[in-house]
């Protein structure tokens, strides 16, 4: 039969075809809605198609349907390229009045499960060029389904990934020797797919492993298999925007699992490549707070990141300030104790290792500092010995500067040795050295007041007296111990609290002499102020 072409069809730039809009109208919903009313001219209609799922190979298949008048070869190599070109052209059975390619297609596709694994490979391998049509259709989410069954049936008892009907023994003749031999080995049988998959593109992948979640798959198996594949697609990308999709792909999926499932160092890898990727903000922010919930499992070696290019400090401090955030993000309360007093620990010997960095700023050591509450740490000495550390490699530092940087120690929490350290150490503030001596000597005071109550056998029980100017900075606290008759049982604290008060007289003994030196000093340089006042408040 003569055929009139009055239809000219630009398929994706590919191929212009001519055909007759009566026959294709009849079938197409689409070009009905385009052509279907407007009457047979002496020029040609014209039609261009930016994004024909499959091409101008589809879009061929199409017009031999149309036609044949709907006979067509169907089976799992190209009912992909026929579904979504059908979807595309609107092909239903509304249009045609009777069976249309759309639901035959549909009707191949419940076979799906008979399928042998690489069939169902290579149709979603060819989904990837029919996007976005074949997200949109469906036909991604039926493959993907019957997919994951199988990867689930595997990773509990199959020997092989079967699908779950009676009816498999297709499925299981396609399994190649090499694989079912390795599937006997437990751990392989539960990973054994991840080579398969890790060709997907990131898009694919993210389709995947959210239906996998939903699905209640392993989280474990689930965060290897993403460490899997980004290592492999690392190792093929060209590009560096390649590496970026597939980071920020890879860390939005393992954001969605359980964190206790993932391993840190793997994280602190990954964090280590992004170094030198520019993946977007949100996506860095998702795996800091990862690795921030996870914070007490690291490592110092871990967390020496260098900084920034562009930044004058030696280590990214801003970094584990951020990491600190995310471990504290509920409040210090909410984080068990032994967890925080773990990090807490980490943070001394990180800072102690910054401390010498002579662009470190002073309000980045103290932010380091008071990162933590004070209830993370049963002793500040670490802190004071890197704040002494900081101290000497600052040296220009103002002392309103010196008292900033200091205010991060809390001195109820120095040791004896500490504050005897600190009330001379020249380095720190006049105020800083009055506080830690001021600061102990009422601990001891406390102490001694708690025994007393606590013991009917003390005879002369000791006493603080103050010296000194009332207002004056220049005060002392000097303490006049009398002999304590203490029972046998109490021995043990005698010895602590008279070896406490030997210190504390020690201490003023020292400030004594140093402020007599200071005072010659001045006399002899300004010898016509006869009443020259002695420095105050270095050891007091």
């Amino acid at each position: 039969m003569d055929v009139s072409c009055d239809l000219q069809v630009d398929v994706n730039g590919e191929q212009i075809f001519m055909v007759d809009k009566k026959v294709i109208c009849s079938y197409s919903g689409r070009i009905n809605k385009l052509f279907g009313k407007s009457k047979r001219g002496t020029q040609y209609l014209k039609v261009i198609f930016h994004d024909f799922p499959g091409g101008a190979e589809s879009f061929e298949l199409i017009t031999r349907f149309c036609y044949s008048k709907g006979k067509v070869e169907i089976n799992s190599i190209n009912v992909s390229t026929l579904y979504c070109a059908a979807s595309y052209m609107e092909m239903e059975k509304s249009v045609s009045g009777n069976q249309n390619l759309f639901e035959l297609t549909e009707k191949s596709l419940e076979d799906v499960r008979y399928w042998s694994w690489s069939e169902l490979l290579d149709a979603l391998r060819l989904c990837q060029k029919l996007m976005p049509v074949a997200s949109s259709s469906g036909v991604i989410d039926k493959y993907l389904d019957s997919l994951i069954g199988r990867v689930a049936s595997s990773c509990e008892t199959s020997p092989c990934p079967s699908t779950s009907s009676a009816d498999s023994s297709g499925f299981r003749l396609s399994c190649d020797t090499k694989s079912t031999e390795s599937l006997r080995n437990s751990a392989f049988r539960a990973t054994w797919w991840f080579e398969d998959l890790g060709s997907f593109e990131p898009f694919l992948i993210e389709t995947l492993v959210k239906q996998m979640v939903s699905k209640n798959l392993d989280h474990g198996i689930l965060s290897k298999f993403l460490f899997y594949y980004q290592k492999s697609r690392f190792s093929a990308a060209k590009t560096m925007d390649e590496k970026c999709k597939t980071m920020e792909t890879v860390i939005e999926m393992l954001h969605l699992l359980d964190l206790s499932c993932i391993s840190f160092k793997t994280l602190f890898g990954m964090l280590r490549i992004t170094l030198n990727l520019k993946i977007s903000k949100c996506s860095r922010n998702k795996l800091e707070s990862m690795i921030g919930f996870q914070l007490d499992q690291v490592t110092l070696d871990n967390l020496l990141l260098p900084s920034p290019v562009g930044s004058s400090y030696l280590y990214d401090v801003n970094l584990l300030l951020r990491l600190l955030k995310s471990f504290i993000s509920k409040g210090a309360c909410c984080v068990p104790l032994t967890r925080l007093r773990k990090v807490a620990s980490l943070m001394d010997l990180y800072i102690a290792e910054v401390a010498p960095d002579p662009c470190l700023k002073p309000s980045k050591f103290l932010a380091l500092v008071r990162s933590l509450p004070e209830s993370a740490r049963d002793s500040y000495d670490a802190i004071y010995h890197a704040t002494v550390m900081y101290l000497e490699v600052h040296s220009g530092l103002s002392e309103e500067e010196k008292m900033k940087v200091c205010s991060g120690l809390s001195y109820e929490k120095l040791s004896s040795e500490a504050c005897s350290h600190l009330a001379c150490n020249k380095k720190f503030p006049s105020k800083s050295a009055g506080q830690a001596l001021i600061t102990q000597q009422v601990k001891l005071k406390s102490l001694l007041q708690e025994t007393n109550q606590a013991s009917p056998y003390l005879d002369s029980p000791c006493s603080f007296v103050e010296t000194g100017s009332p207002g004056h900075e220049d005060q002392q606290i000097v303490l006049y111990a009398g002999k304590l008759d203490l029972s046998t049982e109490n021995e043990k604290l005698k010895e602590h609290l008279q070896g406490m008060q030997w210190r504390v007289l020690e201490l003023e003994k020292a400030c004594r002499k140093m402020q007599n030196q200071m005072a010659k000093m001045l006399k002899s340089r300004i010898s016509s102020h006869n009443n020259a006042r002695s420095l105050p408040r270095l050891c007091s």
